[in-house]
């Protein structure tokens, strides 16, 4: 019976301290085998969206298909329709015949119509000038490879990309796996409501930057070539998906930035002086990711720099608002 509370004691302990106590070989044996599990996980993902890469593509060019580009692509186009046929649609040339009917548009649509006569058939023209892309142009830009290396250059980093997507949550639950054993009750119940509210940000974001941002600096940045002197009539595929991916990646990893912040000022590590203290140094740091994350120029670099440090400052006060309810609910 003495042993009894000893031993409720000792229960309490473990289970307020974390897992049972493992010898440093037994943590590493437990480290080898989240290693393990983690890259198989991201070798099968891999090798699956390198085999069904097509499909990849077709999703990391959809925001270029979206992107404003009617004024940076100076390319001419004429689709041409026999009735309800669509014949197909041709890049004109200023050289070309075709221009004469293209003129100075951008988009022109040409449909022949079939006229019945008593004895003969005859066909006349009707030119229509279209103010949007032609619904079976593939894509305003297009993305091309060079060289014979290029395309296994591209298929690697789609599935790279592609497989670290799809095996991410199985990676964080394998980590998991590994770290929340040695946690402390309350540090599990913090970090459980981080990676519910950490899931849910990052999802936002890059959704975010895939409907919204990745558009508009895709349009930019032809923009800014056009500025130059530049024309805007093919962009590699290899640097298109990196730059695309990365810039997705960044801001879904951007917006968990609260949860991470947030969770350590609830364990304590953190508190609002040294968030406020470490203001001018977060604004180097979203302006060095942006400048890392994206394209070499200022605009891009911009668009993701912002968000970062408008969440950062969101974090920011409320750190403030709990500190303050803290000091207050003490003071009652």
């Amino acid at each position: 019976m003495a042993d009894e509370p000893d031993a409720e004691r000792l229960d309490t302990h473990e289970e307020e301290e974390g897992g049972p106590v493992k010898s440093f070989l037994e943590h590493l044996e437990d480290l080898r085998w989240v290693l393990i599990k983690s890259i198989a996980a991201a070798g099968v993902a891999m090798i699956a969206c390198f085999f069904g890469g097509n499909y990849v593509v077709k999703v990391l060019v959809l925001p270029l298909k979206r992107a404003p580009l009617e004024k940076a692509v100076k390319e001419q186009h004429l689709r041409v329709l026999l009735g309800t046929n669509h014949l197909g649609t041709f890049r004109v040339g200023t050289n070309e015949p075709l221009a004469s009917l293209v003129g100075t548009n951008q988009y022109v649509r040409l449909d022949i119509v079939p006229i019945v006569t008593e004895t003969n058939l005859l066909f006349g023209a009707n030119i229509t000038v279209e103010t949007k892309p032609p619904p079976d142009k593939e894509l305003p830009i297009p993305l091309n490879t060079f060289g014979p290396a290029a395309a296994f250059v591209v298929a690697t980093k789609v599935a790279f990309f592609g497989g670290l997507a799809i095996a991410s949550p199985f990676i964080f639950y394998f980590v998991g796996q590994f770290v929340f054993p040695a946690l402390k009750l309350r540090e599990k119940k913090y970090v459980y409501t981080g990676l519910s509210f950490g899931f849910g940000l990052f999802v936002a974001g890059a959704t975010f930057c895939y409907f919204v941002l990745l558009p508009v600096a895709l349009a930019l940045s032809a923009q800014y070539s056009q500025w130059y002197g530049f024309e805007v009539t093919q962009w590699r595929a290899e640097e298109y998906i990196n730059f695309v991916c990365k810039f997705t990646l960044g801001m879904g990893l951007g917006f968990e930035m609260p949860v991470i912040i947030l969770t350590l000022v609830r364990m304590g590590i953190l508190d609002y002086r040294m968030l406020k203290a470490a203001r001018r140094y977060v604004i180097v740091i979203a302006f060095v990711l942006g400048a890392v994350l994206t394209t070499p120029e200022v605009i891009t670099q911009v668009l993701l720099a912002i968000p970062l440090l408008v969440l950062y400052e969101i974090s920011v006060w409320i750190a403030w608002y709990w500190e303050r309810r803290s000091k207050s609910e003490s003071g009652a």
